[in-house]
């Protein structure tokens, strides 16, 4: 009888993080394609809102405080939905979860917390401390203030309380 060979322990390591990529895989599929549903609905009930005739200056501002906050929720869903795509990406070119900072493994804890990391916790820290961009080539150092007309707002410039 043929003796099995035993399993490593760093073997094992590798195919139980092989499993997890699969099942974050599953996860960020489920989720980009609810993202994609929900922004087509948002994007469909503001043409929906615009086309409407309100009856009231009441009803007017109602109208536009809505849109305002659809508009606000279907910029992070398509925010999301771009890390997520860029996740995927990154799951075909076979790189998922190496670090874009030190090129190490991203721990299985923050790719489960957070699927679509592209950075582990201390390249993060090192790229917020510093203001770089926060991987993915999302840059968090400008903010868009809907309400001003496209006018871009630093983040040096809000006052924190």
């Amino acid at each position: 009888m043929k003796k099995r060979p035993e399993k490593t322990p760093e073997k094992g390591k590798q195919m139980a993080r092989k499993e997890a990529v699969t099942n974050l895989r599953q996860i960020l599929i489920w989720r980009r394609d609810a993202l994609r549903k929900a922004l087509a609905g948002d994007l469909n009930s503001l043409r929906e809102l615009r086309q409407q005739t309100s009856g009231d200056m009441l009803d007017a501002a109602m109208d536009t405080a809505q849109d305002e906050i659809n508009s606000q929720l279907a910029e992070v869903e398509s925010r999301e939905l771009s890390h997520i795509e860029v996740a995927l990406e990154r799951m075909r070119d076979g790189n998922y979860g190496l670090c874009e900072g030190c090129s190490e493994g991203i721990p299985m804890a923050r790719l489960q917390a957070l699927p679509y990391a592209t950075m582990c916790i201390q390249c993060q820290r090192e790229a917020e401390k510093n203001g770089n961009s926060l991987g993915s080539g999302a840059n968090w150092q400008r903010i868009l203030d809907v309400g001003m007309a496209e006018s871009e707002v630093s983040a040096g410039d809000l006052e924190l309380d």
